[in-house]
């Protein structure tokens, strides 16, 4: 971790778990079944899983494929958002939240960029591992704490709809799977 990123670090402390679990829990009761934002939710959960799935690798083998395997959700998941959920929140007056979002994914990007460079079995690659980590879980607390409750409360039926489609399209094209009929 950079000198930059302690200093960050310490001076935005994160939410409480229990902030992040109620936050959670808010978006999932207004998340319709099959609908954007619970595939949304439930990509956040695949990540989290990954997260602890590249902690947990015993070898550097096993933690490169499982950094390569969260990677891919987590690049599948933040193509569909930014293609799809972003431009709705600028149009639906989020543009702050807009900005912001995709500010923070094409960091979350380069820092995964930079942890392909550490040693996977180092302290440094846990750090890394950890700051990048914390930084997405402030992310995922910001969208589901409310930017994404307030899409949900402005978008009309018919877009709802279509941000389900395109949401479900632009992941399965990244992951290449079949999108849903």
């Amino acid at each position: 971790m950079t000198i930059v990123d302690k200093v960050i670090a310490a001076v935005t402390p994160p939410e409480s778990d229990k902030a992040r679990a109620e936050a959670r829990s808010k978006a999932r009761a207004a998340a319709a079944p099959g609908g954007w934002l619970s595939m949304v939710l439930d990509h956040h959960l695949q990540i989290e899983q990954g997260f602890e799935a590249v902690r947990q690798a015993g070898d550097a083998a096993s933690r490169i494929a499982a950094q390569k395997k969260l990677a891919q959700v987590l690049t599948g998941h933040s193509l569909a958002e930014e293609i799809v959920l972003y431009p709705a929140l600028a149009l639906n007056g989020e543009k702050a939240h807009s900005t912001k979002a995709y500010t923070e994914q094409s960091t979350t990007k380069v820092q995964f960029a930079a942890l392909e460079q550490i040693d996977p079995m180092s302290q440094d690659y846990l750090d890394k591992l950890e700051h990048i980590h914390g930084a997405l879980l402030h992310h995922v607390y910001e969208e589901e704490g409310n930017w994404y409750l307030d899409l949900q409360e402005k978008a009309d039926a018919p877009t709802q709809g279509r941000l389900t489609a395109r949401f479900d399209e632009e992941f399965n094209r990244y992951m290449g799977t079949a999108a849903r009929g």
